[in-house]
């Protein structure tokens, strides 16, 4: 069995990736790998609160490899964080780290790049499939998902908060990616064929924080114990 770690941000990306992995029989998906807003306690960039995430990986049955980030983050800071979690993977016999990207050469590039010298297999399994059809095949695959995160400068705050369907992706305009690759938008998986059960997910304020528009979520259990 290849032990892998999966790149993991909350989203229907990486969600639809755990679900692919999972269906290779030489393949044991062992963590879940989430970069940690410590300054929030919340998936860096995303958004989504620790308690969603928590939620997920008990949902996905994969314990959590969290990799705290101070708040703001250099890129030599991030660098080192994430050697750091290569280093731990090595030592628990880690294979390979897999992640959700969909096209963009020079993400793939620098993943390549940054495991190269640790031994560790990159994986792709979602590499080069049409995000067009890719995003209608998760919905109905039974993926939900909300849209978390938005880029104003490329799509319009309105989609804050909306349900990641077939109307959504309807009302995109044509600039934008099915599947937000670009970083037009960021979602937050609560439900799915990966997950053993759902996520019942409150819906909080809409702020503007660093330039994006974030839609925010809470656990519904969550919710009704701070009443």
């Amino acid at each position: 069995m290849k032990r892998v770690l999966l790149s993991w941000s909350s989203g229907k990306d990486c969600a639809w990736a755990l679900y692919l992995l999972r269906q290779q029989a030489d393949i044991e998906v062992v963590g879940l790998l989430t970069t940690i807003n410590t300054e929030f306690d919340r998936v860096a960039m995303h958004g989504t609160r620790r308690t969603i995430l928590e939620a997920q990986a008990v949902a996905a049955d994969v314990r959590l490899w969290p990799v705290p980030l101070p708040w703001p983050c250099s890129n030599e800071d991030y660098e080192k964080r994430m050697a750091a979690a290569c280093h731990r993977a090595i030592k628990e016999g880690v294979d390979a780290i897999a992640f959700g990207d969909l096209f963009l050469s020079d993400v793939r590039a620098y993943r390549e790049k940054q495991l190269q010298s640790t031994g560790i297999q990159p994986l792709f399994p979602l590499w080069d499939f049409p995000t067009r059809e890719l995003a209608r095949a998760m919905i109905a695959g039974g993926l939900r998902a909300k849209v978390v995160c938005v880029d104003p400068r490329q799509l319009d705050p309105s989609f804050a908060g909306r349900e990641f369907d077939t109307t959504l992706l309807d009302d995109l305009p044509s600039s934008v990616d099915p599947c937000g690759e670009r970083g037009e938008f960021h979602s937050c998986v609560y439900e799915g064929p990966m997950f053993s059960n759902s996520i019942e997910l409150e819906a909080g304020e809409i702020v503007t924080r660093d330039g994006f528009i974030y839609a925010d979520f809470k656990p519904r259990s969550q919710m009704l114990q701070s009443i």
